[in-house]
């Protein structure tokens, strides 16, 4: 996952985050258990609580660091996932951002512009660091 290390905004022994290298909003992050599990119906139950608690921290940071009023948390299993390891999808929600506008795209992904990704992972450590 290109990018991973380098806009990874958190790591521990069992997870990491880190920034979409195309994201359908700015911010949005992939958090990955460090064991290979190519779907999530593949991670053992014991797996789960520490995978989602970092889903769960991502999340509340959004609303610190990115002004966030919510967020979009899921995972594919088989169809539409394009990576064959086990990931979870956590995207920044606002109103109005018209995520499920009747006849629009849901997933449009967009790039950053230089620097914007590299400022996005500073406030997102920075929220995760302290709490």
């Amino acid at each position: 996952m290109s990018g991973a290390e380098h806009h990874a905004i958190y790591r521990d022994d069992a997870t990491v985050a880190f920034l979409d290298h195309a994201p359908v909003a700015h911010g949005h992050t992939l958090v990955v258990p460090t064991t290979h599990y190519e779907t999530l119906e593949d991670v053992p139950d014991a797996a789960l609580a520490p995978l989602f608690a970092v889903v769960k921290r991502v999340s509340k940071a959004f609303a610190t660091a990115l002004g966030a009023e919510g967020s979009l948390t899921l995972a594919n299993t088989r169809i539409s996932q394009s990576v064959a390891h086990v990931h979870v999808h956590v995207v920044p929600r606002r109103k109005g951002d018209r995520f499920f506008t009747p006849g629009r795209p849901f997933w449009m992904r967009q790039r950053y512009a230089a620097g914007e990704a590299e400022a996005i992972t500073s406030k997102l450590r920075e929220a995760l660091a302290k709490g």
